[in-house]
């Protein structure tokens, strides 16, 4: 009698270029069509049946572990489907990956079945397809639904219950934050912004306003939301406004840029810089207020960057100022005699500053 050695095995080998089809809403007959044109199929003796047979399986696959992929960690210890650790990563990396235009465009709506039903015309609008919108949409929702009411630090949080990456973590953090706070980002002054202006500022606002900076006193809070103490501390800059400390104020930026500034950028900081300052220390006040704050990217583009843009302030002149305002408003006496008035004024314009210069026109 003849001895036979057999070995079973149910490792799944993941195709990551059908899963990368699957992703983007190509159908099996459709990826099938696309593959096709990457490989012949003579060399390798295969028909367009077996080809399409082959994706069919995989996207059998792909439909069997996306349950899991609603809810990453259980990829770690189910049973179901052998993977290793670099694979698991990388289905739970590619499955949470979005396009760029598609969540610019989800940005400022409320993430409910109302706005998903909006996702035909976002899928328009973008040229990706709904299917892949739809799964974009969800994992956002999906997301946000998961880390709202959750304490502690929001990017992990979503590292803890989605597995992402730090980067991709940040981006859906942004993504929450933004959508917690209903930031308005959908006005058409605003279309020249990309998702990464957006999430830059956000991660800003993050780590600077909201419960997980590192001035606040209760870092337990929810990160979702901004700091409601720092919020009503931001009325003390108030002070600013009054002609004595404007007219101080003023006369401190002139000396600080007579040698860096152009003489015309200088001359229409000094015509401008009472309603200037007005405005950058109002949106800080209003921030305490839901629909003051809502419209902070409306109000800084309307009511700074559109002026300096009139004017052809450059990014660098744009930077030379809000960089010297913060700094010399610290000279004033109502500053050096009260530290407390420092602390809040550092923190709003080290998240101020940045996000101006990011949405200042390239």
């Amino acid at each position: 009698m003849n001895e036979v050695e057999v070995f079973v095995g149910n490792c799944c080998a993941i195709n990551f270029d059908n899963f990368d089809l699957w992703l983007k809403g190509y159908s099996a007959s459709e990826a099938t069509m696309l593959e096709q044109k990457k490989i012949n199929l003579k060399t390798y003796g295969i028909t367009m049946e077996d080809l399409h047979s082959d994706i069919v399986d995989h996207y059998r696959l792909f439909v069997g572990l996306e349950e899991m992929l609603k809810t990453p960690p259980r990829l770690g210890y189910q049973t179901v489907y052998q993977l290793d650790g670099d694979t698991t990563s990388l289905l739970i990396q590619k499955y949470y990956s979005f396009d760029a235009p598609v969540i610019r465009e989800i940005f400022g709506r409320k993430l409910n079945s109302r706005s998903r039903k909006d996702l035909d015309d976002i899928s328009e609008e973008t040229g990706v397809s709904v299917r892949s919108c739809r799964r974009q949409f969800d994992n956002a929702k999906r997301v946000f639904k998961t880390v709202e009411e959750l304490r502690g630090r929001l990017v992990d949080n979503i590292q803890l219950h989605f597995c992402l990456k730090e980067s991709l973590a940040k981006d859906y953090a942004a993504i929450v934050f933004i959508s917690n706070n209903r930031f308005e980002t959908g006005k058409k002054k605003l279309n020249y912004m990309t998702f990464a202006d957006f999430a830059a500022c956000a991660n800003h606002m993050i780590s600077n306003w909201s419960y997980s900076s590192e001035d606040c006193q209760d870092h337990e809070d929810m990160d979702v939301d901004m700091d409601r103490d720092f919020l009503l501390d931001l009325r003390e800059v108030k002070v600013l406004t009054e002609r004595d400390y404007v007219e101080e104020h003023k006369g401190l930026m002139l000396r600080a840029l007579q040698q860096s500034m152009n003489e015309k950028v200088l001359t229409e900081m000094d015509s401008n810089f009472r309603s200037v300052s007005k405005i950058i220390i109002t949106i800080a006040y209003g921030l305490n207020h839901s629909k003051e704050s809502r419209d902070i990217f409306i109000d800084i583009y309307e009511k700074l960057i559109e002026p300096w843009v009139q004017m052809l302030w450059s990014k660098s002149d744009v930077q030379l100022f809000l960089s010297s305002f913060k700094d010399t408003a610290q000279q004033l006496d109502v500053f050096r005699s009260s530290p407390k008035l420092v602390k809040v004024w550092e923190r709003y314009m080290q998240t101020f500053c940045p996000c101006v210069l990011q949405m200042y026109p390239r």
